[in-house]
């Protein structure tokens, strides 16, 4: 491997990583946005436990869980699915109270 195939290959790994970056500052600036939180703020719990996790799954059953289990799952899936804590905090007060 010659210095200059070197060079491209780390060229591309930087636009690689700025891309990366830029679409992770877009996420956070899209999920702190204060459009999104009025959005939830007149949502319940139970709305935001349908409309969010049916986009990617089935949802489970409230009673399918205990509580300790609820509480790793919101942990998972709070990161997994980009949810604002306040959103998170709806979603699994409803699921908690409801199992």
């Amino acid at each position: 491997m010659g210095i200059w195939y070197i060079i491209k290959k780390l060229k591309i790994m930087k636009t690689i990583l700025t891309v990366i970056a830029i679409g992770l500052i877009g996420i956070v600036a899209i999920s702190c946005s204060p459009e999104r939180a009025a959005l939830v703020e007149g949502k319940s719990g139970v709305q935001l436990w349908g409309e969010t996790c049916m986009r990617c799954h089935s949802t489970p059953s409230p009673a399918d869980f205990n509580d300790t289990d609820w509480s790793t799952i919101e942990m998972h899936m709070r990161v997994r699915a980009n949810l604002t804590a306040d959103e998170s905090k709806k979603i699994f007060d409803f699921i908690k109270s409801a199992n």
